[in-house]
């Protein structure tokens, strides 16, 4: 019998539902981003016309950032694990400095520590070709 190649057997191509949840997760994280950025360019002034603007643009790039890599995650493309990967552990930062308001840093914890937990899944692992298959 031919060992099987794991790169591509059809298991390698379906996104198990770990990885799924983190890419969904990152979807939404995208889109709020990508909100706030509107939001940014509604409340634009004349007196800070260049820092509405940068930051408008830094948070439509980040939100679709994590939506191409959202999106290719589902498709079980390696090279998007780490740039979700590194934006959850920004959002754990970035909780830390909304400890404040309590509300936020709930959202900010829970949605980037399940994410982070669905991207070192086991099975997120072998889909993603991590780890060798049983």
């Amino acid at each position: 019998m031919d060992p099987v190649d794991p790169l591509s057997s059809p298991d390698r191509d379906r996104a198990p539902a770990p990885l799924v949840v983190a890419a969904s997760i990152g979807a939404v994280q995208g889109l709020v981003l990508l909100l706030l950025a509107g939001a940014e360019l509604a409340n634009l002034s004349t007196e800070r016309l260049a820092l509405g603007t940068t930051t408008s643009a830094f948070f439509a790039l980040f939100g679709l950032l994590l939506l191409a890599c959202s999106w290719a995650l589902t498709r079980t493309a390696t090279w998007a694990r780490g740039p979700l990967l590194l934006a959850q552990l920004i959002g754990l930062g970035l909780a830390w400095s909304f400890r404040g308001t309590w509300a936020v840093v709930v959202v900010l914890v829970l949605s980037s520590g399940i994410a982070i937990a669905g991207l070192v899944h086991p099975e997120t692992m072998r889909a993603l070709g991590d780890e060798p298959h049983p």
